[in-house]
C-alpha cells in the first residue's frame, strides 16, 4: 500500500497514534487517503508534525498552532508568519517570566519564615515574613 500507516507515522514522529488523529480532527495535518478504511498518510504528514513540534516547543498552544498553519492568507510567508505570532508570544512569555521571578521571590521569603503558627505568619512580596512573625518574640 501507497503511504505511510498511522502506526508508521507514530514511531518516526514519536507521536501517540491518538495524537495524530487529534492534528488531523484539528486541521493540523493533511487529512490522509483511506485505503480499506485505513488511513494514509503522504511523507510530507513528517514535515508537518515536525512544524507542530517546533511551534510547540516555542509555547504555542494547538489554537495558536491552527493560527499559525490557517490564520493567514495563503500568499503569506512563513516568515511574516512567524513574525506575528512570535510577537505575540514574546510578550506574553515576558509577563510569565515576571510572574515567575514574583513566584521565586515569595517563595524564597517563606524559606525564611520562622513562625510557629500559620495564623501568625504574613508574607509579604517586599519584606519577607512580618516582623511580629519572625520566630524571636514567640519562642
Amino acid at each position: 500500500m501507497p503511504g505511510l500507516s498511522i502506526g508508521e507515522v507514530a514511531q518516526q514522529t514519536g507521536l501517540q497514534s491518538s495524537a495524530i488523529r487529534y492534528y488531523e480532527q484539528m486541521g493540523l495535518i493533511p487529512k490522509p487517503q483511506r485505503h480499506n478504511t485505513r488511513r494514509r498518510y503522504d511523507s510530507s504528514v513528517l514535515q508537518w508534525i515536525d512544524l507542530i513540534n517546533l511551534a510547540r516547543k516555542a509555547g504555542f498552544s494547538i489554537a495558536e498552532v491552527q493560527t499559525l498553519i490557517h490564520g493567514f492568507s495563503e500568499d503569506t510567508p512563513p516568515s511574516a508568519r512567524w513574525r506575528t505570532m512570535a510577537t505575540t508570544k514574546l510578550t506574553q512569555v515576558a509577563q510569565q517570566i515576571q510572574d515567575l521571578q514574583q513566584m521565586q521571590e515569595l517563595l524564597n521569603h517563606g524559606l525564611q519564615c520562622q513562625c510557629l503558627r500559620l495564623e501568625d505568619c504574613r508574607i509579604s512580596n517586599q519584606q519577607g515574613c512580618s516582623e511580629q512573625c519572625n520566630g524571636a518574640d514567640q519562642a
